[in-house]
């Protein structure tokens, strides 16, 4: 079989819809033999890229089979971060937004990464992925996490231990789980200048 044919094939099992990485078909022959051929499938509208070595096959819509989507600037993101191995998390004014610490919501996608900083564009969408400190990658999506990121980009005097009290609740946290993230959090020298709110927020549960 040639490795157009393999590229071929593997590339009608991938799923509409999702982006992949090239990068994963150049065990199947030399790396021109395979972008040959994935170049090929794009012309031929098998597939579309959608960014520097990303492809995706287009989805019909269910209620106009004759229109295609393609993947969004936000999936490639986390598609080329997933190849990599890099961290990728919301940055911190969405957290702030999110946990009410900010009542304007983000004009633009942002996610901070222990990655290189680049952008992806596909359509008229537009993802920035900004490399920032590990520090401040600390456990991931997890309720802790967003509540680091929210309050590395506040101001401790503008938020009352009232509106930390409510991101607590907007986290949907028991309060046995709220002192555990709370304790973490005050173990931060990142958060040095919470500590006073936070220990009396911890003191309160």
């Amino acid at each position: 079989m040639s490795v157009a044919m393999k590229v071929s094939s593997r590339v009608n099992h991938m799923r509409r819809g999702v982006p992949f990485s090239i990068t994963g078909f150049y065990s199947l022959g030399n790396r021109t033999s395979v972008q040959k051929a994935m170049s090929r499938l794009a012309q031929e509208g098998v597939v579309e890229r959608v960014s520097k070595g990303f492809y995706v096959r287009p989805k019909p819509l269910p209620s106009m089979p004759f229109i295609k989507t393609t993947a969004s600037a936000e999936q490639v993101a986390k598609a080329w971060a997933k190849e990599h191995g890099y961290k990728l998390v919301s940055q911190g004014q969405e957290a702030a937004y999110r946990l009410g610490f900010q009542t304007q919501a983000p004009m633009k996608t942002v996610y901070w990464s222990n990655g290189p900083t680049r952008e992806f564009k596909v359509g008229n969408q537009v993802v920035e992925v900004r490399h920032i400190s590990g520090q401040k990658l600390r456990w991931g999506k997890t309720p802790e996490g967003t509540l680091l990121r929210g309050l590395l980009v506040t101001p401790p005097a503008s938020v009352e231990i009232s509106g930390l009290k409510k991101a607590i609740q907007r986290l949907s946290l028991s309060p046995v789980e709220a002192q555990s993230v709370l304790h973490k959090l005050r173990s931060l020298p990142l958060l040095n200048a919470w500590q006073g709110k936070l220990q009396q927020l911890e003191l309160a549960f």
